[in-house]
């Protein structure tokens, strides 16, 4: 990759921030700090991440409704299929629209086994993300984000079976593709090619995780099917004791990933904050993202 050279000035850099919903008293503080320091970057919307039933569902909705009644910003609420009827997940549509949710996005999921295992849907449920996003779309004229996969997802034979799922699910009123997170900026261009060609324009905004754990994230990769190159392995390499330098380490990766793509004309980017504001903290002001005060202060 290639830092960039164009002017940050000339670019209009968006960025969106992932939280996942705490489980922990301690873990809920951390959440609401990592909001605190990110929120006055000006986020064009936050999202939650959605667990499927029982007390997960429960903590998501308490923080996606927490956050339209404390904050500014705008709320995306995540949703799955998985492991309900039809008339379950409608019901939970209900009552992220009666919080204020205008702006879901929309997931087949994975099996409540993780990753690796099989999916198979509810017979009486969603079959997949497009059946999602026309209920949605049906609900109520949401604005809906849904996935996309610049290495395909482990469970599509090929990849024009992935891009013409991703294609209906288009034509059924999504109106955004955030990717499965990636690091050789050439498979996503090459991937926004190939989408380009099925005549699919809407836009698909990069997802980006800063490494702050490389034995974690390289895991979690192998399973979703993102290629690990041997670079970013060496450049983690010997600090698996070692998280402070980590997470230095992370930044500097993550910030010339971006920085690569803004290069390439990319503005719009998406961040897996695993709930660590500091670190998408700092990538983002290498970005040229500032709060109001430092806007204030620099000026």
């Amino acid at each position: 990759m290639r830092i960039s050279q164009r002017p940050l000035s000339e670019a209009n850099i968006k960025a969106s921030f992932e939280f996942f919903p705490p489980s922990s008293q301690k873990l809920e503080d951390n959440l609401w700090r990592s909001v605190e320091k990110l929120s006055p970057l000006g986020p064009s919307f936050v999202s939650v991440t959605y667990g499927a039933g029982g007390s997960t569902r429960e903590r998501t909705h308490a923080t996606i409704s927490r956050l339209i009644k404390e904050t500014d910003l705008t709320v995306a609420a995540h949703l799955t299929c998985v492991g309900a009827t039809r008339e379950e997940v409608d019901q939970v549509v209900r009552e992220y629209y009666e919080a204020g949710v205008r702006h879901f996005v929309a997931l087949r999921g994975d099996a409540p086994e993780g990753i690796d295992h099989s999916f198979s849907a509810n017979r009486e449920g969603y079959q997949n993300g497009a059946e999602l996003v026309a209920g949605l779309k049906a609900f109520s004229d949401f604005e809906i984000t849904v996935s996309a996969y610049p290495e395909k997802h482990p469970d599509s034979a090929d990849f024009a079976t992935d891009i013409d799922l991703l294609k209906r699910k288009v034509d059924n009123g999504a109106t955004r593709a955030i990717t499965q997170f990636f690091f050789d900026n050439d498979v996503y261009e090459a991937y926004v090619e190939r989408v380009r060609k099925a005549g699919i324009y809407i836009p698909i905004v990069p997802g980006i995780v800063p490494v702050s754990n490389f034995k974690s994230v390289a895991g979690f990769a192998g399973k979703c099917g993102t290629h690990v190159p041997q670079w970013l392995a060496d450049r983690f390499e010997g600090l698996e004791e070692d998280p402070h330098t980590s997470e230095l380490v992370a930044s500097a990766v993550a910030a010339e990933q971006v920085m690569d793509l803004v290069e390439r004309g990319i503005e719009d980017f998406h961040f897996y904050t695993m709930n660590k504001a500091d670190l998408v903290y700092a990538i983002c002001h290498q970005l040229g993202l500032r709060s109001e005060d430092q806007t204030r202060i620099a000026a």
